[in-house]
């Protein structure tokens, strides 16, 4: 059986967008496509295991069905995605869908609870009766189709969810695509920063900002790759009630169940709290926060019952340093080490986030300040930096890299390379030195004397020397010019003539 590629998943996803363009607003279409693929993956998995047990125990029904008990998720009969696609054409397929992901709830409700409480396929929103049965029957049919078969032996190791979510999110140009594109991070910047905390066997790993729950994953994953061990945890909290759905999904297509992921604001209620008192302490955090966002919780910030804007409080209309300060103050001790995307902004501007910048370098917790190429963050051409903190650092310096120009241009966007840039920066980052034109390590008394300005140029002389102007040599090649221009311009005339053109 041919593999299936995750550029076939999404050009299968996009068409199934079709059935409900010009029915349906894209930020609400979005998350039935997203439902139903989830769906189709658990059923196709679900059917996958079901035919090998067939294979293995013939015409047993009762023995496979035994067999099946064992399995990590219950798939109901009457819920399957095969079940409902067999039943299209009948009435009710709104409510036939919504009874199917309640049972599929209901069979795996310590994994499942409440994901579903969001979406109703059932709803007004996809028109009268007659024409949201036609739309959802429509729906069954596109995921029916070969190229969406999402058997094991098929997908591999992607990242289903994760990658179409993020597929979708890039390619709706309405405004509720830009503004979830805050919360998008390319799949190789998120390799990179798992690459970058090396997670280790027994790790507590959270996202503040988890998204699709994509970068926890990455870094389970790099686990084990690395060790073979499922022995770790991922925490995440996610503001968006539907994509922290897809989060929980998601985790339960890849058999994370050692996971705990919160719906809510994480600065103005984070909820991953150890009792109620205090903050839970993790060994790795990693998030891309929404980029300067404007309402991020200013005006709750002083009164923050756990402290994390001692250092000072962000700007009333920039929460970038909310989000930092929040994933600094949930570091254990020992082991705690997180990376941050970040706007350039965040290394320079000054007033507050200039007052806690200076507490941060002076406390030794920066520890390396890595400069991205522009265009690879979906919705802004701007570059990005990522910046790494560590509680227990091997030195009092920062290593500054200057990433900008390692990267193969796309059309719309950029795209980090596997070898030539991931693996340069993460050797970088552990060899710790200068890299003449790359990469700086800089001293306190060096970023104190640049008033703890972290701009990457005022570290990494990236300045290429022209080379010198030979003007006598420049002056001959103008004078060899001129003589064969003559000599053409003659040879043209002596043609002309011939041709009876004076």
């Amino acid at each position: 059986m041919a593999p299936v590629s995750q550029d076939d998943i999404n050009a299968a996803v996009w068409s199934a967008c079709d059935t409900f363009r010009g029915t349906v607003d894209p930020s609400i279409y979005k998350d039935f496509v997203l439902t139903m693929l989830f769906l189709k993956y658990v059923s196709d998995v679900w059917q996958d295991h079901y035919d090998d047990y067939k294979k293995q125990y013939g015409d047993h029904p009762e023995l496979i069905e035994e067999m099946l008990k064992n399995e990590r998720f219950v798939l109901p009969a009457r819920a399957s995605f095969y079940a409902l696609y067999n039943l299209r054409h009948s009435p009710g397929n709104g409510e036939r869908i919504d009874k199917a992901l309640d049972a599929i709830e209901d069979a795996n409700i310590t994994k499942l609870r409440d994901v579903f409480q969001d979406i109703s396929f059932n709803s007004n929103k996809l028109g009268d009766e007659q024409q949201k049965n036609d739309i959802l029957r429509h729906l069954l049919e596109d995921f029916a189709k070969p190229a969406l078969d999402l058997r094991p032996s098929r997908v591999g190791q992607l990242d289903v969810i994760g990658n179409a979510y993020e597929f979708l999110i890039k390619n709706f140009a309405s405004t509720s695509g830009k503004k979830a594109g805050e919360f998008y991070t390319p799949p190789e910047v998120s390799t990179l920063m798992a690459r970058l905390m090396a997670p280790q066997e027994g790790d507590e790993i959270c996202d503040p900002t988890c998204g699709s729950g994509s970068l926890l994953m990455k870094c389970g994953r790099l686990i084990r790759q690395n060790t073979g061990s499922r022995k770790y945890a991922l925490y995440g909290q996610e503001a968006i009630g539907s994509t922290w759905a897809l989060a929980k999904m998601n985790m339960f297509l890849h058999g994370e169940d050692n996971h705990r992921i919160e719906w809510g604001d994480t600065i103005r209620n984070p909820k991953l709290l150890d009792g109620k008192a205090s903050l839970k302490h993790f060994d790795i955090v990693v998030a891309n926060p929404p980029f300067s966002l404007e309402k991020w919780g200013f005006d709750g910030a002083d009164a923050d019952k756990f402290s994390r804007f001692r250092r000072g409080v962000p700007p009333r209309t920039k929460g970038d340093y909310a989000f930092i300060l929040h994933m600094i103050e949930t570091m254990k001790t020992g082991t705690g080490r997180m990376a941050v995307v970040v706007p350039h902004g965040v290394l320079f501007r000054g007033a507050a986030e200039g007052r806690i910048r200076q507490r941060l370098i002076e406390e030794n917790l920066l520890d390396v300040v890595i400069g991205l190429p522009e265009k690879l963050f979906y919705g802004t051409g701007i570059p990005a930096a990522v910046l790494v903190f560590r509680k227990n650092k091997a030195d009092d310096k920062v290593l500054f890299i200057d990433a900008s120009r390692g990267y193969e241009p796309g059309k719309n966007q950029n795209v980090l390379r596997e070898k030539e840039d991931l693996d340069l920066i993460v050797e970088t980052v552990r060899a710790r030195q200068s890299v003449d034109k790359y990469a700086y390590l800089a001293s306190p008394a060096e970023i104190a004397e640049n008033d703890f300005n972290l701009n990457i140029p005022r570290y990494v002389d990236t300045f290429e020397e022209e080379a010198e102007i030979d003007l006598m040599a420049v002056r001959r090649e103008r004078e060899q010019l001129k003589t064969e221009l003559a000599s053409l311009e003659a040879q043209m005339a002596v043609y002309l003539k011939e041709l009876g053109y004076e």
